[in-house]
Protein backbone atom coordinates (compact mmCIF):
# COMPACT_ATOMS: atom_id res chain seq x y z
CA UNK A 1 0.00 0.00 0.00
CA UNK A 2 0.87 3.71 -0.76
CA UNK A 3 0.68 5.52 2.32
CA UNK A 4 1.55 9.34 2.79
CA UNK A 5 1.85 10.81 6.49
CA UNK A 6 1.55 14.42 7.11
CA UNK A 7 3.06 15.89 9.65
CA UNK A 8 5.88 13.04 10.48
CA UNK A 9 6.60 13.81 14.18
CA UNK A 10 6.80 11.15 16.84
CA UNK A 11 3.31 10.64 16.40
CA UNK A 12 3.84 10.29 12.45
CA UNK A 13 7.15 8.29 12.43
CA UNK A 14 5.60 5.91 15.20
CA UNK A 15 2.93 5.48 12.42
CA UNK A 16 5.42 4.67 9.54
CA UNK A 17 7.23 2.17 11.82
CA UNK A 18 4.08 0.53 12.45
CA UNK A 19 3.21 0.10 8.69
CA UNK A 20 6.23 -1.58 8.08
CA UNK A 21 5.81 -4.11 11.05
CA UNK A 22 2.09 -4.60 10.12
CA UNK A 23 3.65 -5.92 6.83
CA UNK A 24 1.25 -3.33 5.01
CA UNK A 25 4.02 -0.90 3.52
CA UNK A 26 7.58 -0.99 2.62
CA UNK A 27 9.57 2.03 3.43
CA UNK A 28 9.64 3.29 -0.15
CA UNK A 29 5.93 2.99 -0.45
CA UNK A 30 5.50 5.71 2.53
CA UNK A 31 6.18 9.13 1.79
CA UNK A 32 6.86 11.68 5.36
CA UNK A 33 5.97 15.49 4.85
CA UNK A 34 7.16 18.20 7.22
CA UNK A 35 7.44 21.73 6.68
CA UNK A 36 10.94 21.84 7.54
CA UNK A 37 12.75 19.81 5.25
CA UNK A 38 16.17 19.40 7.31
CA UNK A 39 14.05 17.26 9.71
CA UNK A 40 13.53 14.90 6.52
CA UNK A 41 17.08 14.32 5.27
CA UNK A 42 17.74 11.42 8.08
CA UNK A 43 14.63 9.80 7.05
CA UNK A 44 15.11 10.06 3.32
CA UNK A 45 18.75 8.00 3.63
CA UNK A 46 16.70 5.24 5.93
CA UNK A 47 14.82 4.78 2.70
CA UNK A 48 11.88 6.63 2.89
CA UNK A 49 10.17 8.72 0.41
CA UNK A 50 10.09 12.84 1.49
CA UNK A 51 8.42 16.38 0.62
CA UNK A 52 7.68 19.39 1.95
CA UNK A 53 4.55 19.83 -0.80
CA UNK A 54 1.35 17.92 0.67
CA UNK A 55 -0.58 18.45 -2.07
CA UNK A 56 2.44 16.34 -4.29
CA UNK A 57 2.54 13.61 -1.21
CA UNK A 58 -0.84 12.74 -1.30
CA UNK A 59 -1.14 12.23 -5.20
CA UNK A 60 -0.36 8.48 -5.35
CA UNK A 61 -1.03 7.44 -1.52
CA UNK A 62 -4.02 5.19 -0.96
CA UNK A 63 -3.85 6.00 2.80
CA UNK A 64 -3.34 9.68 3.95
CA UNK A 65 -2.52 9.72 7.93
CA UNK A 66 -3.14 13.69 9.10
CA UNK A 67 -0.75 13.77 12.19
CA UNK A 68 -0.76 17.85 12.70
CA UNK A 69 -1.15 20.28 15.36
CA UNK A 70 -5.32 21.22 15.32
CA UNK A 71 -3.78 24.50 14.56
CA UNK A 72 -1.68 23.63 11.26
CA UNK A 73 -4.93 21.61 10.16
CA UNK A 74 -7.19 24.39 8.43
CA UNK A 75 -3.87 25.01 6.30
CA UNK A 76 -3.44 21.42 5.72
CA UNK A 77 -6.63 20.52 4.60
CA UNK A 78 -6.16 23.57 1.98
CA UNK A 79 -3.11 22.68 0.48
CA UNK A 80 -4.16 18.98 -0.02
CA UNK A 81 -8.20 19.54 -1.06
CA UNK A 82 -6.88 19.70 -4.79
CA UNK A 83 -5.33 16.74 -5.12
CA UNK A 84 -7.46 14.63 -2.45
CA UNK A 85 -9.22 11.63 -4.55
CA UNK A 86 -11.84 10.75 -1.79
CA UNK A 87 -13.14 8.32 -4.11
CA UNK A 88 -10.72 5.96 -3.79
CA UNK A 89 -8.42 7.58 -1.22
CA UNK A 90 -8.46 6.36 2.92
CA UNK A 91 -8.06 9.56 5.35
CA UNK A 92 -6.82 8.60 9.20
CA UNK A 93 -6.54 11.77 11.03
CA UNK A 94 -4.47 11.84 14.39
CA UNK A 95 -5.04 15.84 14.87
CA UNK A 96 -6.72 16.29 18.47
CA UNK A 97 -10.18 17.13 18.73
CA UNK A 98 -10.68 17.41 14.67
CA UNK A 99 -14.32 16.00 14.67
CA UNK A 100 -14.58 14.03 11.42
CA UNK A 101 -17.15 16.60 10.09
CA UNK A 102 -14.13 18.78 9.29
CA UNK A 103 -13.15 17.06 6.95
CA UNK A 104 -15.60 15.83 5.18
CA UNK A 105 -17.00 19.85 5.05
CA UNK A 106 -13.63 20.48 3.48
CA UNK A 107 -12.38 17.26 1.50
CA UNK A 108 -15.95 16.03 0.22
CA UNK A 109 -18.51 14.53 2.19
CA UNK A 110 -17.86 10.89 0.74
CA UNK A 111 -14.88 11.00 2.31
CA UNK A 112 -14.23 7.90 3.96
CA UNK A 113 -11.93 8.88 7.41
CA UNK A 114 -10.87 7.11 10.82
CA UNK A 115 -9.88 9.43 13.61
CA UNK A 116 -7.33 7.48 15.58
CA UNK A 117 -6.35 8.99 19.13
CA UNK A 118 -2.84 7.17 20.39
CA UNK A 119 -0.43 7.89 22.72
CA UNK A 120 3.66 7.93 22.69
CA UNK A 121 3.52 4.48 24.16
CA UNK A 122 3.09 3.96 20.31
CA UNK A 123 7.54 3.73 20.56
CA UNK A 124 7.28 0.76 22.62
CA UNK A 125 4.45 -1.58 21.91
CA UNK A 126 2.24 -0.40 24.19
CA UNK A 127 -0.15 2.43 22.91
CA UNK A 128 -3.97 2.47 23.91
CA UNK A 129 -5.37 3.33 20.72
CA UNK A 130 -9.10 4.43 20.18
CA UNK A 131 -10.21 4.79 17.00
CA UNK A 132 -14.06 5.99 15.41
CA UNK A 133 -15.07 5.88 11.60
CA UNK A 134 -17.09 8.01 9.12
CA UNK A 135 -17.61 6.65 6.02
CA UNK A 136 -15.06 3.99 6.64
CA UNK A 137 -16.00 0.37 5.78
CA UNK A 138 -15.65 -2.83 7.41
CA UNK A 139 -12.08 -3.16 5.58
CA UNK A 140 -10.71 0.35 6.11
CA UNK A 141 -10.97 -0.34 9.77
CA UNK A 142 -9.81 -3.56 9.53
CA UNK A 143 -6.95 -2.20 8.50
CA UNK A 144 -6.29 0.88 10.52
CA UNK A 145 -7.08 -1.15 13.41
CA UNK A 146 -4.16 -3.62 12.29
CA UNK A 147 -1.78 -1.36 11.94
CA UNK A 148 -2.06 0.56 15.38
CA UNK A 149 -2.49 -3.09 16.72
CA UNK A 150 1.35 -3.63 16.04
CA UNK A 151 1.48 -1.12 18.10
CA UNK A 152 -0.26 -1.68 21.52
CA UNK A 153 -4.22 -2.22 21.59
CA UNK A 154 -6.93 -0.80 20.03
CA UNK A 155 -10.82 -0.22 20.77
CA UNK A 156 -13.46 1.00 18.34
CA UNK A 157 -15.84 3.83 19.88
CA UNK A 158 -18.16 6.15 19.19
CA UNK A 159 -16.77 9.58 17.59
CA UNK A 160 -18.59 11.60 20.48
CA UNK A 161 -15.92 9.86 23.01
CA UNK A 162 -12.77 10.69 21.47
CA UNK A 163 -12.81 13.99 23.19
CA UNK A 164 -12.77 11.49 26.39
CA UNK A 165 -10.34 8.86 24.89
CA UNK A 166 -7.80 12.29 24.43
CA UNK A 167 -7.65 12.59 27.99
CA UNK A 168 -7.69 9.25 29.29
CA UNK A 169 -5.46 7.94 26.79
CA UNK A 170 -3.18 10.47 25.27
CA UNK A 171 -3.12 12.70 28.09
CA UNK A 172 -3.01 9.82 30.01
CA UNK A 173 0.32 8.95 29.76
CA UNK A 174 1.41 12.23 31.37
CA UNK A 175 -0.74 11.30 34.32
CA UNK A 176 0.50 7.70 35.30
CA UNK A 177 4.30 9.33 34.58
CA UNK A 178 3.43 11.82 37.13
CA UNK A 179 2.32 9.46 39.72
CA UNK A 180 5.13 7.30 38.60
CA UNK A 181 7.28 10.49 39.65
CA UNK A 182 5.51 10.92 42.43
CA UNK A 183 5.98 7.23 43.82
CA UNK A 184 9.64 7.56 43.42
CA UNK A 185 10.03 10.88 44.81
CA UNK A 186 8.70 9.02 48.16
CA UNK A 187 10.99 6.38 47.56
CA UNK A 188 14.24 8.58 48.12
CA UNK A 189 12.79 10.17 51.55
CA UNK A 190 12.04 6.75 52.94
CA UNK A 191 16.22 6.00 51.30
CA UNK A 192 16.41 5.15 48.45
CA UNK A 193 18.71 6.94 45.73
CA UNK A 194 16.43 8.48 43.14
CA UNK A 195 17.54 6.06 40.18
CA UNK A 196 16.75 2.89 42.08
CA UNK A 197 13.47 4.36 43.64
CA UNK A 198 12.56 5.52 39.95
CA UNK A 199 13.18 1.51 38.40
CA UNK A 200 11.24 0.07 41.50
CA UNK A 201 8.45 2.45 41.02
CA UNK A 202 8.15 1.99 37.08
CA UNK A 203 8.00 -1.58 37.29
CA UNK A 204 5.84 -1.62 40.18
CA UNK A 205 3.44 0.07 37.67
CA UNK A 206 4.08 -1.80 34.90
CA UNK A 207 3.44 -4.86 36.86
CA UNK A 208 0.18 -3.50 38.20
CA UNK A 209 -0.89 -2.82 34.79
CA UNK A 210 -0.10 -5.88 33.33
CA UNK A 211 -2.23 -7.84 36.59
CA UNK A 212 -4.93 -6.13 35.56
CA UNK A 213 -5.27 -7.06 31.81
CA UNK A 214 -3.68 -10.24 32.23
CA UNK A 215 -6.40 -11.05 34.82
CA UNK A 216 -9.55 -9.40 33.36
CA UNK A 217 -9.73 -7.87 37.02
CA UNK A 218 -11.02 -4.72 38.63
CA UNK A 219 -8.44 -2.70 40.46
CA UNK A 220 -9.74 -2.80 43.58
CA UNK A 221 -9.89 -7.03 43.32
CA UNK A 222 -5.87 -6.82 43.18
CA UNK A 223 -5.84 -4.56 45.75
CA UNK A 224 -7.88 -6.66 48.42
CA UNK A 225 -5.25 -9.40 47.45
CA UNK A 226 -2.61 -6.96 48.82
CA UNK A 227 -4.43 -5.56 51.97
CA UNK A 228 -4.93 -7.04 55.18
CA UNK A 229 -5.99 -5.55 58.74
CA UNK A 230 -4.48 -3.13 60.63
CA UNK A 231 -1.32 -3.27 57.68
CA UNK A 232 0.67 -0.93 55.64
CA UNK A 233 -0.90 -1.09 52.69
CA UNK A 234 -4.29 -0.06 53.94
CA UNK A 235 -2.68 2.87 55.99
CA UNK A 236 -0.69 4.22 52.64
CA UNK A 237 -4.00 3.79 50.78
CA UNK A 238 -6.25 5.74 52.91
CA UNK A 239 -3.82 8.18 53.65
CA UNK A 240 -3.32 8.85 50.00
CA UNK A 241 -7.57 8.82 49.59
CA UNK A 242 -7.27 11.32 52.62
CA UNK A 243 -5.50 13.91 50.64
CA UNK A 244 -7.42 13.42 47.20
CA UNK A 245 -5.76 11.02 45.01
CA UNK A 246 -8.50 9.59 43.23
CA UNK A 247 -10.27 13.29 43.27
CA UNK A 248 -7.64 14.64 41.85
CA UNK A 249 -6.89 12.24 39.10
CA UNK A 250 -10.56 12.01 37.85
CA UNK A 251 -10.92 15.72 37.88
CA UNK A 252 -7.92 16.46 35.94
CA UNK A 253 -8.59 13.40 33.42
CA UNK A 254 -12.23 15.84 33.03
CA UNK A 255 -10.85 19.15 32.88
CA UNK A 256 -8.13 17.71 29.70
CA UNK A 257 -11.58 15.93 28.28
CA UNK A 258 -13.31 19.43 28.21
CA UNK A 259 -9.99 21.69 26.69
CA UNK A 260 -9.05 18.28 24.09
CA UNK A 261 -12.33 18.94 23.07
CA UNK A 262 -12.04 22.56 22.35
CA UNK A 263 -8.90 22.92 21.12
CA UNK A 264 -9.65 22.47 17.20
CA UNK A 265 -12.07 25.39 17.83
CA UNK A 266 -9.68 27.84 19.02
CA UNK A 267 -7.28 27.11 16.73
Amino acid sequence: MKATIIGAGNIGMALAEGLIRANVCMKQEITLTRRNSFALTAREKEGFKVSTNNSDAIKNAETVFICVLPQQLNEVLGEIKPAADVSRQLFVSAVTGAHTQVFTEKLGNELRIIRAMPNTALKVGESMTCLAAANATQKDIALVKDIFNTMGQTMLINEDLMSAATALCACGIAFFLRTVRAASQGGVEIGFHAHDALQIAAQTALGAAKLLIANQTHPEEEIDKVTSPRGCTIAGLNEMEHQGLSSALIKGIKLSANIANNLYKQS
